[in-house]
């Protein structure tokens, strides 16, 4: 799947998530499957692909839900990006904080395990914002929805948002 088709199907699942997530009968879990059968229903994508895209969206909305003090303040989002909230380009920020906000409550009791440290690895789709490279410490920062790289530094592959 070409860079720009995942970013896309990225964006999709996360619209379909947020769709699904208003209905305060489904489970996070039950919300997700029903946005992987939206984005699997649009075509393109081998189910293998959603699955993976999927993994990426609850990856990044697991980060925001176990943040601490993170608010819709646009000071602490900006200091969970490290940059302007304002520079963000396509992305449906306030849907994904509202998946995030409604997800917060609902993986209380996955509190631990939500917390388990999940790397971001170069070749995954990430929503935006600022990642340290784990092997030498430079930072690389998006401003929309975006393929991770290599490490322009060390050539690393592993990263951790900053």
């Amino acid at each position: 799947m070409g860079e720009n088709k995942l970013i896309k199907a990225y964006d999709d699942l996360m619209g379909h998530l947020y769709e699904a997530m208003d209905d305060t009968l489904h489970s996070v879990a039950d919300a997700l499957e029903i946005a992987k059968e939206k984005t699997a229903a649009l075509g393109g994508h081998t189910q293998e692909e959603i699955n993976k895209i999927a993994d990426y969206v609850m990856r990044d909305v697991e980060h925001v839900a176990t943040s601490p003090d993170l608010k819709h303040e646009n000071d602490s989002l900006s200091e969970w990006l490290k940059f302007d909230i304002e520079l963000i380009e396509n992305f449906a920020l306030e849907a994904f904080l509202d998946i995030a906000d409604k997800t917060r409550v609902k993986l209380a009791a996955l509190e631990m395990e939500a917390k388990l440290y999940h790397p971001y690895q170069s070749g995954e789709v990430a929503g935006p914002g600022t990642f340290t490279c784990d092997a030498c410490g430079k930072q690389i920062a998006f401003k929309s929805t975006s393929i991770i790289p290599a490490c322009p530094e060390c050539k690393g592959s592993s990263f951790s948002r900053c």
